[in-house]
């Protein structure tokens, strides 16, 4: 019975045991499984679609998208790359470069996921200013750049030799306005202040000297103050609007151009008009016109040929009639005014068709054609450029350097279109040569080029828009 007992006590213990879990038996409770991680399934590129200049960067960043619907910043897990030559990126970083004008597709890669932006590069040029023999223009990095004569220091990068080609003036990247005369110029920065350099026998650079001896290769600062917010220059006279609407001038002044009452040359800024708020300058090369808040136009200086549009001398600002008026330019003789409905006026000279019609001189505004949708205007020595709303350009006036810009050396007596293209959106002319920028953001120019002024690396002269380099 002992035996017996004990044989059938073991199994008991055994069952007994299972039921408390023990003895390695498994489970009603099945063994978890590890989550998978999210997997990359988009790639956002920000910016998705920019446009910068030539020469100028940008900074492109990714974003990835994930299976369980979580997004975060990739950095290092991503690989950068463009579609062509026009831009360069750096692989580890997004930053691209333009490198040419074009557009290209910048791209994200994480394995094999991409995602995409677009890129445009435009050519360098935001604005440009045409003096007698030189040029001028601004870059959208904020740097300046000049070229052709240079014999008295107007290019203002410390030599007096001619460039045929667009050189660098200075280092800094602040400048944000320019304006030239026969062989001086003008140029303000972004935080106001204004700076002159080239030919200053008049004083026209405006820093308290005179004399053949007084001219300055680089650009220099006129006094401390930052409250300048526009600029012209006449042929050896320089005008300034501050930001509270004040006139100020300086430079030759035998023919009354400075508009401060007398005769007399200054070599400072003085200040003009008084009283009135100014919104708008333009300088011809002996005389100056502005404009007040209110649209009136207002002229003074040399008026020999009625291109202060009244019959009389005036030696401080008189009205001239109509109005109101949104544009004005100044050439050697001639005046051109845009009227606040769009219509184009001239008058002054016309011995070379610089008005715009085959009649003779006018001391009153004179209007040219019947439309009204001209926007801009510019005046050389004797020929004319005005741009319309349609982003076409048109010129007119005398042509024995090119300087119309119709593929002839004949002169205009009425605005001719210059080629077929209609995205022009700025223009400047110099005494015999003549500058468009394009909404690219190029530069081109047409005319006389014996110093370089048209800045194509030749001293050939042009009939026709030829890309500055």
């Amino acid at each position: 019975m002992r035996l017996l007992s004990t044989f059938l006590a073991a199994p008991m213990v055994a069952l007994m045991l299972a039921g408390c879990g023990g003895g390695g038996s498994s489970s009603d409770t099945p063994a978890t499984t590890p989550a998978s991680p999210p997997t990359l399934k988009a790639i956002t590129v920000s910016p998705s679609d920019v446009t910068i200049a030539m020469g100028t960067t940008q900074a492109f960043s990714a974003t990835g998208e994930y299976s369980d619907g979580s997004t975060k910043a990739l950095t290092t897990e991503v690989t950068w790359s463009s579609s062509g030559t026009a831009v360069t990126v750096v692989a580890g970083t997004g930053v691209a470069t333009g490198r040419s004008v074009g557009s290209e597709t910048v791209t994200a890669t994480s394995g094999t996921v991409r995602g995409t932006a677009k890129l445009t590069v435009k050519a360098p040029y935001t604005a440009s200013s045409a003096g007698a023999e030189h040029s001028l223009a601004l870059r959208a990095d904020g740097s300046l750049w000049a070229w052709g004569n240079n014999r008295l220091g107007q290019l203002g990068d410390g030599s007096l030799i001619d460039q045929n080609s667009p050189v660098l003036v200075g280092s800094i990247r602040t400048w944000s306005a320019v304006a030239s005369g026969e062989y001086h110029n003008l140029a303000l920065r972004t935080d106001g202040s204004l700076w002159t350099w080239g030919f200053n026998l008049n004083g026209q650079l405006g820093d308290g000297s005179f004399g053949a001896t007084a001219m300055k290769p680089v650009p220099t600062r006129i006094g401390t103050l930052t409250v300048w917010a526009a600029v012209a220059a006449g042929k050896n006279h320089s005008l300034a609007l501050r930001k509270d609407g004040t006139l100020w001038a300086w430079g030759r002044n035998f023919d009354g151009q400075l508009g401060d009452g007398t005769r007399i040359d200054k070599s400072a800024p003085v200040q003009i008009g008084a009283g009135t708020v100014w919104t708008t300058i333009a300088a011809g090369a002996h005389h100056s016109l502005a404009r007040d808040r209110d649209g009136n136009l207002w002229a003074w200086g040399q008026n020999d040929a009625g291109q202060l549009g009244f019959a009389a001398a005036a030696l401080v600002p008189i009205r001239i009639e109509g109005g109101p008026w949104v544009a004005l330019a100044g050439g050697e003789a001639h005046t051109l005014a845009i009227r606040a409905d769009g219509a184009l006026f001239t008058w002054g000279s016309s011995g070379r068709g610089q008005l715009g019609d085959p009649g003779a001189g006018r001391s009153f505004p004179s209007r040219v054609g019947q439309d009204n949708n001209w926007v801009a205007v510019a005046a050389g020595d004797l020929h004319s450029v005005a741009l319309k709303t349609d982003g076409t350009v048109w010129t007119w006036g005398a042509n024995t350097d090119g300087q119309v810009g119709d593929g002839t050396f004949i002169d205009r007596s009425q605005p001719v279109m210059i080629g077929s293209s209609r995205d022009w959106v700025k223009i400047s002319a110099g005494a015999k040569h003549t500058l468009g920028l394009r909404v690219d953001g190029s530069l081109s120019g047409w005319g006389r080029n014996s110093s370089g002024q048209l800045g194509i690396g030749s001293t050939d002269n042009k009939n026709a828009p030829a890309t500055v380099r």
